[in-house]
């Protein structure tokens, strides 16, 4: 392939370097373009360009491949916990059994969060909705944590990973606590990260909890799933307001917000919701595939098909048969989840949506998961940011590491050309 690609305009010919990145995926580099042409380029949502190079995850939306750090999501479901995918996505290689005993041991160091942080947590309403308190929760922790991050001092870099780690979780808890008006509780250092999710989420002063392993299990599987996925729009959000400079925490909360938009982490409680409405409109499954393919018909059957994977979501096939076990062990009768478990079984086979690929995905698998724990729906993508907050330290981190540029997207103009004042009188 060529090294370099020429662009012409007005019959003046340019020379741009052309990328190429270890999976061979080619880039065309126009850092320079507008500094030689006076022009910019277009591309609305930012579709076709890219904004850096990282070595943290590989997608291939049209092969449904989605490796982190060069490991196939497969194996990192199959063979690895959540923290031990963490490390790797945060610091680059698996870590060895004495470096995650390590990291877990110094990630309980800072799951106390300062009890004033109980102040702002009681501003809020209780009708507030999770994501936008956890937004704000992560926001504040930086009024407890002012010093900012060295990201080229090793200690000071992980350690700020470790809290960062460490308090989220706890944090992202009590937003439910919240809501449900329960009492908040506090981190147990003598038990596993993913098992204090649950009992943090769960556990009552009234009497003792115990998570079912296969729930446990479900759960790290999830994280694992969700810990990154490439440029997308929460990371990309985080990279950018990094780029400013803004702290750690700072950066992350601006993640928490654009996760929080129904197009993006949302999309699980879109899922439940268009499951609700199935049911409180007769629960006839068959009636809303029809009407999912009747393209006259606005109605659109959420959970299915995928912006990126133009195939299949390779993290559906893993989450799928999680969900089957958490349904079997728990025996939940739910007519909710068996419009589901139809809808599922119907699309799987029918050819309208075989032939279009629009399989399950695994916003639906894990609404499914997370409806079936008795987690409330505005609660779906909290979940979803605990997973995904690994992938935002560790793009943060290596944006800082890079150097990078602080972000400045351009525009094309296309209001009033200069036009005189006009007076009050004269409007």
């Amino acid at each position: 392939m060529s090294n370099t690609a020429i662009l012409e305009l007005d019959g003046k010919k340019y020379e741009l370097p052309v990328i190429v990145g270890t999976e061979n995926e080619v880039a065309v580099d126009i850092s320079k373009f507008r500094d030689v042409s006076g022009a910019i380029t277009m591309d609305p949502g930012y579709k076709n360009s890219g904004v850096c190079k990282s070595e943290i995850t590989f997608l291939d939306g049209e092969e449904g491949i989605l490796r982190y750090r060069g490991y196939s999501i497969e194996d990192l479901a199959a063979k690895a916990g959540f923290l031990e995918v963490s490390y790797l996505v945060i610091f680059g290689e698996l870590p060895t059994a004495a470096q995650l005993e390590q990291y877990e041991t110094d990630i309980r160091k800072y799951t106390l969060v300062n009890e004033e942080m109980k102040n702002i947590i009681d501003g809020f309403p209780k009708t507030a909705h999770p994501m936008g308190v956890l937004s704000s929760l992560t926001s504040a922790l930086t009024a407890f944590n002012p010093k900012s991050v060295n990201v080229e001092n090793e200690k000071e870099m992980y350690e700020a990973v470790c809290k960062t780690m460490g308090k989220f979780l706890v944090i992202a808890s009590w937003t439910y606590r919240k809501s449900m008006g329960f009492p908040l509780n506090y981190y147990d250092n003598t038990i596993g990260y993913v098992q204090n999710f649950m009992h943090l989420m769960f556990e009552l002063p009234t009497g003792p909890y115990a998570a079912n392993p296969v729930v446990i299990d479900a759960l790290d599987k999830l994280f694992i799933l969700h810990a990154d996925h490439e440029q997308n729009c929460s990371t990309s959000t985080v990279r950018m307001v990094g780029s400013s400079h803004a702290g750690l925490f700072a950066s992350i909360s601006a993640g928490v917000s654009a996760l929080w938009g129904p197009l993006h982490g949302g999309a699980n409680q879109a899922v439940l919701e268009m499951l609700e409405e199935i049911q409180l409109n007769g629960g006839d499954a068959d009636k809303y595939l029809a009407k999912a393919k009747d393209k006259d018909d606005p109605f659109r059957l959420m959970g299915f098909g995928h912006r990126v994977y133009k195939n299949f979501d390779p993290r559906a096939k893993i989450i799928k048969k999680a969900a089957d076990e958490v349904l079997s062990t728990l025996g939940v009768d739910d007519p909710i989840l068996q419009i589901a478990k139809k809808l599922e079984e119907s699309a799987l086979v029918d050819d309208y949506f075989v032939s279009r690929k629009l399989y399950p995905n695994v916003d639906f698998y894990s609404g499914i998961i997370y409806r079936a724990l008795g987690i409330p729906t505005d609660m779906f993508t909290v979940l979803f940011a605990i997973g995904r907050l690994p992938g935002w330290i560790a793009q943060w981190k290596e944006m800082r590491e890079n150097k990078e540029p602080i972000g400045r997207p351009r525009q094309i103009y296309m209001g009033h050309p200069l036009r005189d004042f006009v007076a009050m009188d004269k409007r």
